[in-house]
């Protein structure tokens, strides 16, 4: 829980370097999500961000090897709250007293969540489900082109979603890949649905994070980086809690959840800032 944890401290903070970058560089001219990436990839703002993007997926995967998807979905939940936070700080919006409340929630559910987490399950799942998650990686790319046709908060929503989707597929297939060896990952599906997945979400997050508001998108990720994954680790691979304390683990993963979905009203980031 401390590296998922330490791993939300990283993504809710790049998140708010990346959005900088990304509207400072759709000032820069026009083009598609791929001409915006590529603008964006120039600035230390951005690159800062992959950094710390880097370091929380090696957090990420650490927390994964240790305790169930549920856990670490609930625990990446936290990083809304991290931006809103940051965002605060780097953008100049003041948070208000129910924003407050709304982190303190999270903290709250967190820490229920982490009461009652067992370990991680020990199934390797169907063999179907390396496929299934090649198509969901798929399906983010496509989704992420009905998202680009939207404005305003409906396509800010939409695209965090998708990207979501793109975590969540990193999330399950980091439990399915079996191994590191060359060989092995050249043969596995989980391995490329990884790579799609975590791919096409920060391209999406990008152009997300471009037009609209900061936690809008971030919210529509959270949504699609916990539920689905959370339910593939309990029915799929075995994830379960503490003897008698389900009940508080789901307790838990709503309220962080509901938490962070909270501060999808948080306000907006100013529009563009300096490269």
């Amino acid at each position: 829980m401390v590296c998922a944890l330490g791993a939300a401290v990283c993504f809710g903070t790049a998140t708010v370097l990346q959005a900088m970058a990304a509207r400072a560089a759709g000032a820069d001219g026009g083009g598609g999500d791929a001409a915006l990436l590529l603008r964006a990839v120039r600035q230390w703002r951005y690159l800062a961000g992959l950094a710390l993007d880097g370091m929380g997926f090696l957090l990420q995967v650490a927390a994964l090897r240790s305790v169930p998807i549920y856990a670490v979905g609930a625990a990446l939940a936290a990083s809304l709250a991290v931006t809103a936070v940051v965002s605060a700080r780097l953008l100049r919006v003041r948070l208000t007293g129910p924003e407050w409340g709304a982190v303190g929630v999270v903290c709250a559910g967190l820490a229920l969540l982490g009461l009652a987490s067992g370990t991680e399950g020990d199934r390797e799942g169907p063999g179907w489900l390396r496929y299934a998650m090649v198509v969901a990686a798929a399906g983010v790319l496509l989704l992420g082109a009905a998202g680009g046709r939207l404005s305003g908060r409906a396509r800010a929503l939409l695209l965090g979603l998708g990207a979501g989707f793109g975590f969540g597929v990193v999330e399950v297939s980091v439990r399915l890949v079996d191994s590191v060896r060359p060989a092995e990952l050249l043969a596995d599906p989980a391995a490329y649905a990884l790579l799609l997945g975590g791919g096409a979400a920060f391209l999406l997050l990008t152009s997300a994070l471009q037009r609209g508001s900061v936690t809008t998108a971030t919210a529509g990720m959270v949504i699609g980086e916990t539920v689905g994954p959370a339910a593939v680790g309990v029915i799929w691979l075995g994830d379960r809690t503490k003897e008698g304390m389900a009940w508080v683990a789901a307790l838990g993963f709503a309220v962080a959840v509901a938490g962070a979905l909270a501060l999808a009203r948080f306000r907006e980031a100013p529009a563009a800032e300096e490269g």
